[in-house]
């Protein structure tokens, strides 16, 4: 949490400092080797940059690949009440934990929720492992209530970490990247590319937030950069590469 004193309307203010994102960035280097440290820091800054947006006690909040419950877990520390979804049985249980009270199994292509039935439909680092980006961010649209908040946020593919652990191999090509890492450890990656992982761009989504005539656009920023960073996303090409994460947050008309 931010510490910082509520809002009149309930939400609480966010700083993007240059601190703040070398926390985060030295949090990633060791995702592989403590995964606790790396997903309970990203959970809990993401918890009170959401905050920031709206507020959150009481509020009903779907975790669109929530996994094992990380963000659920501050997401409920912060007042809300979190529902996972997720495709993946084997993701729920990750990193030694046990599959969320609340998580249900589905797919985030065809979200097992009724049309606005959420506060807040809120996703991290899923939509480049979808084969279907748009529909994946329909579905989010259509589950939010009118009113309600879509927080969408995703690692672009030209950015420096966009292969995931084949990166920077992926600037070759994703299928070399990933058939390199086959041959270099003796396994596919776990990010496997055209498998479970896409190459996600930002002016993709972007066009599709413009063309959508029933979501207003509340900010559309670098996820983990300080905040004067954000008018990076005004310029294409250099946007893809800079950005790292592209973070879409949308209010339902």
């Amino acid at each position: 949490m931010t510490g910082e004193a509520a809002r009149a309307d309930g939400t609480v203010p966010f700083r993007a400092t240059l601190g703040r994102s070398a926390g985060l960035f030295a949090a990633f280097r060791v995702e592989q080797t403590d995964p606790a440290r790396f997903y309970g820091t990203l959970a809990r800054d993401t918890a009170a940059q959401l905050r920031s947006y709206t507020p959150l006690d009481g509020r009903l909040v779907v975790d669109v690949g929530g996994g094992p419950g990380y963000f659920a877990d501050e997401l409920r520390a912060a007042g809300a009440r979190c529902l996972c979804v997720d495709s993946d049985a084997h993701e729920m249980t990750l990193h030694g934990r046990e599959a969320d009270a609340h998580g249900v199994q589905g797919s985030a292509l065809e979200l097992p929720l009724r049309s606005g039935s959420v506060d807040v439909c809120f996703s991290s680092n899923v939509l480049e492992h979808v084969p279907d980006r748009i529909r994946m961010a329909d579905e989010m649209v259509r589950v939010t209530r009118p009113g309600g908040l879509v927080y969408l946020s995703y690692t672009l593919w030209l950015s420096p970490w966009g292969g995931h652990e084949t990166s920077p191999w992926h600037y070759l090509g994703g299928s070399y990247a990933a058939e390199r890492f086959a041959r270099r450890h003796g396994r596919r990656p776990k990010n496997d590319f055209g498998r479970t992982m896409y190459a996600a761009h930002a002016k993709e989504m972007l066009r599709w937030t413009r063309g959508r005539s029933d979501v207003d656009v509340v900010d559309v920023r670098p996820r983990y950069l300080p905040g004067w960073a954000k008018p990076v996303v005004r310029v294409p090409l250099l946007r893809e590469i800079v950005t790292w994460n592209l973070l879409l947050v949308l209010r339902r008309r």
